[in-house]
């Protein structure tokens, strides 16, 4: 399905979680490159906001970016075995629906040899109200690689979330 094959419009916001791109010891690479391959596929991203790691931090950041909204927002970063790397647990808090397809399918993909380390991924993906959360990676190409392979099933999640297509 493409974006003109739904009745809603295609809105993201972005939510980099990470200690050091908050206390500005380090520059985000991921939250643009997605950003850019967002809106290269239509999508109006609204919002690219930045939280530090930790369970509470991502839940709260989380919940008010998808307050009212209608649309994707995608983390990047805090979904690997780091101490502080707590983005799935944040985002569970939230959640009210898990959509472990989009989270396995991302999983399989990054699971190749030229990225061994895919399969250590703990992202989750899942529905608030009308929005869908995913977690991507924190790297700028394990995140594209990863948005890369859910992309063309979001906008038909967002059409459904916000009442399309109705069973």
């Amino acid at each position: 399905m493409s974006p003109s094959d739904v009745s809603v419009e295609l809105a993201a916001k972005v939510l980099v979680v990470s200690d050091g791109v908050h206390e500005g010891t380090r520059e985000d690479h991921a939250g643009p490159k997605v950003i850019k391959r967002l809106n290269d596929e239509g999508w109006a991203v609204l919002e690219h906001r930045v939280t530090p790691d930790g369970i509470d931090e991502v839940a709260f950041s989380l919940r008010d970016l998808v307050a009212g909204f209608t649309g994707v927002v995608l983390t990047t970063g805090g979904t690997g075995f780091g101490p502080r790397d707590l983005t799935p647990e944040g985002t569970r808090m939230i959640i009210d629906r898990e959509a472990p397809g989009l989270a396995e399918a991302m999983r399989r993909a990054s699971d190749a040899p030229r990225r061994p380390f895919g399969m250590l991924g703990r992202g989750v993906c899942g529905t608030v109200g009308t929005s869908i959360v995913c977690n991507l990676p924190g790297s700028s190409n394990g995140a594209l690689e990863c948005l890369e392979v859910i992309l063309p099933a979001l906008p038909h999640a967002v059409d459904l979330l916000s009442g399309g297509r109705p069973h």
